[in-house]
Parts: structure tokens; sequence; C-alpha cells
């Protein structure tokens, strides 16, 4: 008798959760059903898969070998599903698609519509996550692709540059710069900038932004961009916020001055997924519509700048 590929599945969320109960909640299942399965497996394979306890599970040697080989079957047999909708028609069924926290709450509501509009019959499935986590899902057949900021190193995985994302200045309102709507580069050397916490790239990449002349304060770590806003408010410093986010509106509503530095070193933001999926032209569609989404972004933020400066 073979494994089935449900009994896989439960094998895979119960090696990744490390817990019956919420392994059994991601496969939308109950407890009972899914200990019921993972025993059936364990007696078609011959061989214990998991220790259980009462307070946790861990995973037996052969046990994390064989769910790390299951879950390679599945991404296999969900693009197999794939290759079969795609035969039906471009960008439909389901698409799961991560971003970064950066990225994801700005350029992402815009692409919603288009998508609806260009692909009805497509299902767009969004997760948030920092890079290291999306490319791992992206690896691990959890994520179709996802949107990521570069440079950042990307392996095996192909990486697709959309569009540069550039960076504004951001201080409040009494601050010495409020008053100018240029800044002299040199003079960034003056400022304390606040940041996101380690784990976001954003923070190396602002850092790089002019090479040798941001400076850190490490008194206050963001743990997004929109609590950096609120810092800035305060009168707590200063910060740099990404172009895609000002479009986006980020600043909007908020008491303080922004000033844009087209001399600012950008990041790229990228699509990334799989060598061998099956969702290749899928995934270069996808691409065009962000770029568009994007554009929608920058065009919409220059008319409602021209409105608040008539």
């Amino acid at each position: 008798m073979m494994p089935t590929l449900r009994q896989l599945t439960f094998l895979v969320a119960l090696c990744e959760e490390l817990h019956f109960s919420n392994a059994a909640k991601r496969c939308h299942v109950t407890q009972s059903t899914l200990s019921a399965g993972l025993k059936d497996l364990e007696a078609i394979l011959g061989v214990c898969l998991a220790e259980r306890t009462k307070r946790s599970v861990i995973m037996t040697p052969i046990g994390k070998q064989i769910a790390e080989k299951a879950r390679a079957l599945l991404t296999e047999a969900e693009d197999l599903v794939q290759m079969a909708s795609e035969a039906s028609g471009p960008l439909s069924g389901d698409l799961h698609l991560g971003a970064i926290p950066t990225v994801g709450p700005f350029l992402l509501p815009r692409l919603r519509p288009i998508i609806k509009k260009a692909y009805p019959d497509l299902r767009l499935f969004l997760r948030e996550e920092l890079t290291e986590a999306l490319l791992e899902g992206v690896r691990g057949g959890r994520l179709d692709a996802a949107l990521i900021a570069l440079p950042h190193a990307t392996g095996d995985l192909v990486t697709h540059e959309l569009f540069e994302d550039g960076y504004h200045l951001v201080v409040p309102l009494d601050h010495a710069l409020a008053c100018k709507s240029k800044v002299d580069v040199n003079g960034l050397r003056d400022q304390q900038f606040m940041l996101l916490e380690k784990g976001h790239c954003l923070q190396q990449h602002a850092l790089s932004a002019y090479p040798g002349l941001i400076n850190r304060n490490e008194e206050f770590d963001a743990t997004s961009l929109p609590t950096l806003m609120a810092m800035v408010e305060e009168g707590l410093g200063t910060t740099l916020i990404p172009d895609l986010a000002i479009d986006a509106g980020l600043t909007r509503g908020h008491q303080v001055h922004r000033i844009a530095l087209p001399d600012a070193l950008p990041r790229k933001i990228a699509l990334v997924w799989r060598r061998s999926s099956s969702r290749k032209a899928e995934a270069l569609l996808l691409a065009d519509l962000l770029r568009t989404a994007r554009q929608s972004l920058r065009a919409r933020e220059r008319v409602e700048d021209a409105h608040s400066r008539s």
C-alpha cells in the first residue's frame, strides 16, 4: 500500500508545527483525524515518525527525512494540478503570493482590483512575512511566488526585477529641515535615523541609500513603517521611507514633512519563484500586473499631491 497525499500533508504539517492541535487546524481536520492518519502512515512505512508527549512533539530523524521528501512530492502534485488548470486559461485557479511587510500593504491592495478585472478566475492568496521566510516558502512550495527587495541573495530561485524604489526623508514639523524642499546630502551626516528592527531587509537597504552617510539611532527600532511614522510625528527623530509607501499614502494624515531624495541608492523590488515551477508564464504575467499596480500608485499620488498644493 502507498501513502496518500492526505497522509503526507498531515506529516508535513506536524513536522512544521510540532503541535497536533495546530497541525490539525492547519489541515482543517480534527486532532483525532490527524492522529489516526499519521498512525496509518507509520503502519504503511513501518517506522516511527514522531515521538508524542503530553506537551510536545519530537520528530524522529527518519520522520524529518520523510517529511522533507513528502514536502517535495506535495509540491510536485500541486504543480500537476496547476498545469491542468493553466490549460483552461492563464492566471486561473489558486495562486499563493508572499510579500515583505514594506511592500505588501502598499502594493497588493492596488493589485487586487487589477487582477479581478483582468483575470476573474484567479484566486489570490496573500501572505506577509520577512524575506527569509518567504524564500523558504517559495522553495518548499508553500508559496508560488514572493515579492522581496534587493539586494538579497536568492540562491536557486528565479529573480525577476520589477522596479526601483527610492526614498524620502521624513522629519517632524518642528525639525530644522521641515522648511526645506531639498536636502544637502552632507547634511544627512548630522541626522540619527530611526529604522526598522533587525530582520527587516529595509534596515540594511536604508543604511545603504547613502553608503557611509546614514547613522542609525540605536535607541529606537520600529516593527513597521506605520510605527516609524508615529515615532517621527511625536518628534522622536527622522527616518527614511520608501517611495512605494509614500505613493500609497503612508504620510497622509500625519503631521510630518517629507523630502524627496533622488540621489539615494534605491532598493529594487523583485518577484521570485522556483526555477522548476510550472507557473513560469503566469509569474511573468503577474510581474507585468505588479508593474501596472506600481504605476497606478505613482499616478494617483501625483494627482493627490497636485490637489494638496492647489
